[in-house]
């Protein structure tokens, strides 16, 4: 299961998504394909990355299982190196 490290605010905003971490004041934009993948991930309960996959390939006909697989895994190894996540 996909969380937020403590002290890591989410918002949506118009084009997408913002990440504050409090303890170190930086944050962090996310694009609409990116906030779609978090939020989905972080609502998912441990079955993230199939809904995941399910949401992208849903909303964007071009995008296959595998890329949409990939993107995921892309995304939540930027938001790990980042310090955005505890798992």
């Amino acid at each position: 299961m996909l969380v937020l490290k403590p002290g890591v605010l989410l918002t949506e905003t118009e084009y997408g998504m913002a990440l504050l971490d409090q303890a170190s004041a930086e944050y962090w934009t996310l694009n609409p394909t990116a906030a779609l993948i978090l939020q989905t991930l972080l609502d998912s309960h441990g079955h993230g990355t199939e809904r995941a996959v399910q949401a992208l390939t849903t909303r964007y006909d071009d995008v296959d299982a595998d890329m949409a697989a990939q993107d995921i895994d892309r995304i939540v190894d930027e938001l790990r190196s980042a310090g955005l996540l505890t798992s």
